[in-house]
């Protein structure tokens, strides 16, 4: 990550300084608010993420947790470095219908080697959906990366 986004008006999907055509996020129509090692935000839309019961997927909340952090611990790496979840947990407090969730990853520990981060997943009404941690070990950009 040579070229960090700058911040945009709120709401506004900032470009990801690495390619996402095809990828998981874009799948599920994951859009970066904000990036930064401190603080990124992301969201992510409830339809076409649910289970069977019309609920948001636990493991859609799981991977837009990872998402965010993985991209905040690759703000903190640096642009000749990469940013590799090796450790991801997830509590699910409620249950969401329909609309956004919205999430923001801020740091617990960033160090040379590893960072770990929070995140909270929130709806549309500010109301606490899940809570995750993501740990990514941070290693050289590989040849071609």
């Amino acid at each position: 990550m040579t070229d960090i986004p700058q911040p945009q008006p709120p709401g506004t999907p900032v470009a990801l300084p690495f390619p996402t055509e095809g990828t998981l996020p874009e799948r599920m129509g994951m859009e970066v608010l904000e990036i930064g090692p401190e603080r990124t935000v992301g969201r992510m839309p409830v339809a076409g993420n649910t289970q069977p019961y019309g609920l948001l997927h636990g493991g859609a909340s799981a991977a837009l947790a990872e998402t965010v952090a993985s991209v905040a611990a690759a703000a903190h790496a640096g642009g000749d470095r990469i940013a590799v979840g090796v450790d991801l947990n997830a509590t699910h407090h409620r249950a969401v219908r329909e609309g956004w969730v919205t999430a923001v990853a801020t740091p617990l520990s960033l160090g040379r080697s590893v960072a770990s981060y929070e995140v909270v997943v929130q709806d549309d009404e500010g109301r606490r959906v899940c809570t995750a941690r993501l740990t990514c070990a941070l290693r050289d950009r590989p040849p071609g990366a």
